[in-house]
């Protein structure tokens, strides 16, 4: 199965609480940014796993602009900021068990490094830039995942 890691657009940081922070203007664009790159790789997702905090919404549907709608799209509370990581894993070891192939998760620092941690072992959690993705490797019947790689919107700005 592969797993693709998002963590959240930019987001502004006054809000009534954690769980209602937009993303800014630039946290939309680095995401429309990412999706654009993305989508020449892996243009659809059987699944995508969204965190039910506002920006994690706001960046799915920015990067949902650039990606075919052809998988099903879930919000899943297990994916806020404090979520645990090996529930996450469990989750996505019954999805692969299903036969999921493509799954596309959005969320926040530190669940999104610490999961790529649980999925891949041998990997020490690896900080995330806004809007940025890993790419997991993952095989269900090890139960364990290679990192293949992870991008961020600065390091696609200075390729070009």
């Amino acid at each position: 199965m592969h797993v693709y890691i998002m963590r959240h657009g930019d987001a502004a940081l006054d809000a009534a609480s954690d769980a209602q922070r937009p993303l800014t203007h630039c946290g939309v664009v680095e995401s429309q940014q990412m999706s654009r790159w993305l989508a020449a790789q892996q243009p659809s997702f059987d699944l995508t796993l969204v965190s039910p905090f506002l920006r994690a919404q706001q960046t799915y549907n920015a990067f949902s602009e650039n990606i075919t709608r052809s998988g099903h799209v879930e919000t899943l509370e297990m994916l806020t900021p404090s979520g645990d990581a090996r529930a996450v894993g469990d989750y996505l070891q019954g999805l692969a068990s299903e036969g999921v192939e493509t799954v596309m998760i959005i969320s926040h620092l530190p669940l999104v490094g610490y999961l790529v941690s649980t999925l891949c072992p041998e990997q020490c959690p690896p900080m995330f830039a806004t809007a940025g993705i890993a790419h997991i490797d993952y095989d269900a019947k090890t139960a364990r995942g290679t990192l293949c790689w992870q991008e961020s919107p600065s390091r696609l700005a200075t390729a070009m």
